[in-house]
Order: structure tokens, then C-alpha cells, then sequence
């Protein structure tokens, strides 16, 4: 079995999976302590290694690096000259912007969205899910965003 890496975890944060360690400086939920202790190290700069040869930016490892300057090089470049991405996946969610398409459906009141990850942010409304929770006051918030704007 493929061991779990951080791009793992934070590109897809948006699984079913319960994610109990949070990051405090950004609010980041993880579900392993060693995920949320490597994620961390981005934050003090600590092991940040390998430089992007265009800008300033670090990294921990070589493939975060290559990956990131993907959006330098142009290599997945959207066909309106508007935005350079890292992968083609956020190409092909980028591209839902100019073209409209919204594939995933809320069952609950129909309303549709460019991604699942909006989706399931979407769903917490219906839910009453609220995982965000301020590490002052313990009031809680069904997105991160929210959290942010209390604290």
C-alpha cells in the first residue's frame, strides 16, 4: 500500500476521512499527527530545501518544487492566456470557469458546483457539520473561512 504524503492529504481535503489534528497557523485539518507535523515545517521554514529556480519560494522536496513551477514554465497553460496552473487537475477545474460546467449536484436542494470539494463544503449547510472549531473559545464554523474571520 502507497504510504500518504501531504499532497495527498491537501489536495484532497475534501474526503469523508476525519481529520482531528489541525494546523493553527492556517487551519488545516490532517488526519495523522505526523501529516500535520510535516505540514507544520512550512510554516517555520524548517527543511525547506529546494528553491524554485523563478522565484523565492521553498519547498521540502523535489517534486513540490517541479510541480509548483509547472505554473512558471506554462506547461499547463489555460487556452485564454488567463492563468498558468500546476497540474492538469486544477487546469481542468480552471477551465470549469470559462466554460460553466458544474458536474457535481447537491441531492438535498439541487444546486450544482465546479468541484466535489464545494460540494461537500456546500453539504455542511444541510448537515449542520461544523468541523472548524476556534481553539479560544471553542465556537465551531462549517468552513475555514469563517474561523479565519472570527479569529
Amino acid at each position: 500500500m502507497k504510504k500518504k504524503t501531504e499532497a495527498d492529504i491537501t489536495e484532497y481535503p475534501h474526503d469523508d476521512k476525519p481529520r482531528s489534528y489541525l494546523c493553527t497557523v492556517c487551519h488545516k485539518r490532517f488526519t495523522t499527527k505526523q501529516s500535520l507535523t510535516i505540514h507544520s515545517k512550512r510554516h517555520d521554514g524548517e527543511n525547506l530545501l529546494y528553491q524554485c529556480t523563478y522565484c523565492e519560494k521553498r519547498f521540502t522536496n523535489q517534486h513540490y518544487m517541479q510541480r509548483y513551477m509547472n505554473a512558471h514554465s506554462s506547461k499547463y497553460k489555460c487556452s485564454d492566456f488567463c492563468k498558468c496552473c500546476q497540474n492538469n487537475q486544477t487546469l481542468a477545474v480552471h477551465r470549469r470557469n470559462h466554460s460553466g460546467e458544474k458536474p457535481s449536484e447537491c441531492t438535498v436542494c439541487c444546486k450544482r458546483f465546479r468541484t466535489s470539494g464545494e460540494l461537500v463544503k456546500h453539504s455542511r449547510i444541510h448537515s449542520g457539520e461544523k468541523t472548524y472549531k476556534c481553539h479560544v473559545c471553542e465556537k465551531a464554523f462549517s468552513n475555514s473561512s469563517c474561523l479565519d474571520t472570527h479569529t
